[in-house]
């Protein structure tokens, strides 16, 4: 049985309204939790980022880390300066590959690591490093793939032998210390090269690719790059990230709330507060402003009543009538028996029918039955309702 309320609705047609009403709202709120959500489910256990050891395609580097991992030696993957200058200590490897990223002051904590440095791509980091001794060479056009064999006196690139590589390679300027370039490529570049600096050792790429996954098996390549970063037993792998601009060694490092979240929790905060406020905004411009009016006369209730019962005659509503004089009669009903007004339907004709002794089926009817449809139909459905409601009040 379907309830009709006074204002001529149902149960089902106030809750469609009020769905259509809130819909786009709980649309938004639906789209930021689960925004949400995504940015705080942990992260996956491999990337897409080029020559990290969590990658497994043909650019990453995951078949070096998982080899050296099986050899004893802790490989940490690290994505900020600080983190980095952390971890690597003396007596560790550090690797940093490309330093486009970094600014001036982070290469200049970076170049003063006390951990052996192995670079790629790196041309600013290892000009700071060596002194400018060593640095990346800039090749013409030809930058295929060849094989070169070692020509150096390097333990390393002796146990290699030959490797296959290409790229940018490096350039060496004769210095004080004696540094090492081996792998020649023609026009004075090697693809590979060592030195001491600041009693460390610092190893110099200049084909990043040697050590992807797609290219690490050709030669000797996995020979050069596993003892160039097997070194020792603990190994940081920092590959710099776009926005990491963090305390550095020196400045206030101390860790805040902020610290605590995930990097997606600032951007994911900001996106909310801009969906609100634009939320805010399209409900203030649809409602427009509020006004208040004076009312030219004042009309009494009973008139108003009447006229709107008038209304009703004329457009012949025998329907919102009948559900304005059952709710009425309902609502005084409950009241008067200690019925909550949210009371449901059956609540109320059980009451009713043992406050009257009516049948229940009779007052069901009566108060949520079908609509008259004529005036007769309406005058006796008053005269009952009338009726019922008399002995409800009877002492």
């Amino acid at each position: 049985m379907t309830a009709v309320i006074g204002d001529g609705t149902t149960a089902a047609s106030r809750a469609g309204a009020r769905w259509r009403r809130w819909r786009w709202v709980l649309v938004v709120l639906g789209v930021v939790l689960v925004a949400g959500v995504a940015a705080l489910l942990p992260e996956p256990r491999t990337s897409g980022t080029p020559l990290a050891p969590d990658n497994p395609g043909d650019d990453g580097a995951m078949a070096v880390a998982e080899v050296l991992g099986e050899q004893g030696v802790r490989v940490e993957y690290v994505r900020g300066t600080v983190a980095a200058l952390a971890a690597a200590d003396a007596g560790s490897t550090l690797l940093v590959s490309s330093d486009a990223m970094l600014s001036t002051e982070q290469v200049r904590e970076l170049a003063d690591s006390p951990a052996d440095l192995v670079l790629l791509d790196a041309p600013v980091l290892a000009a700071a490093v060596t002194e400018g001794r060593m640095g990346f060479g800039y090749p013409g056009s030809d930058q295929a793939l060849s094989r070169q064999t070692a020509q150096c006196a390097d333990s390393d690139a002796r146990v290699a032998g030959a490797v296959r590589t290409g790229g940018a390679g490096l350039n060496g300027v004769s210095g004080a210390r004696a540094d090492t370039l081996c792998f020649p490529l023609g026009d004075g570049r090697f693809a590979y090269g060592s030195t001491e600096a600041g009693g460390r050792r610092v190893d110099l790429f200049g084909d990043s690719l040697l050590f992807s996954n797609a290219r690490v098996t050709d030669e000797g390549n996995a020979a050069l790059a596993l003892r160039a970063l097997g070194r020792h037993d603990h190994l940081v792998w920092y590959i710099p990230e776009a926005g990491d601009t963090g305390a550095i060694r020196g400045q206030d490092a101390g860790a805040g709330l902020t610290a605590l979240l995930p990097p997606q929790a600032v951007a994911l905060g900001l996106l909310s507060v801009l969906v609100l406020l634009a939320l805010a905004v399209w409900r203030g411009r649809r409602l427009g402003p509020v006004v208040s009016e004076r009312l030219p006369v004042v009309v009494r209730a009973a008139e108003t009543t009447r006229g709107r019962a008038r209304l009703y005659r004329r457009g012949r509503a025998h329907g919102h009538a009948a559900a304005a004089l059952r709710a009425g009669a309902a609502d005084r009903c409950a009241r008067r028996l200690g019925l909550p007004a949210s009371a449901a339907p059956e609540h109320v004709i059980s009451a009713l029918a043992r406050a009257t002794g009516w049948d229940e089926r009779t007052i069901g009817e009566l108060l949520y039955g079908p609509p008259p449809t004529d005036d007769a139909g309406l005058r006796s459905l008053a005269r009952r309702l009338d009726e019922m409601e008399s002995e409800v009040h009877h002492p």
